[in-house]
């Protein structure tokens, strides 16, 4: 299951530098999650001051 990012997303970008396969970027209006590489680490998850990122 990988995860996905919600609207709650405030593009804060703190979730970026932290996916160790690098399939978050920044998208228009907030961050987005390459689904096809997602490993589920939730390392992402850990770090959102806002529990934007979500498995899916």
């Amino acid at each position: 299951m990988a995860y996905k990012i919600t609207d709650a997303c405030i593009s804060c970008g703190a979730c970026e530098p932290e996916c160790p396969v690098g399939v978050i970027s920044a998208g228009d209006d907030k961050y987005v999650i390459n689904q096809d590489g997602c490993i589920d680490c939730g390392a992402c998850a850990n770090v959102c001051p806002v529990d934007a990122p979500i498995p899916d």
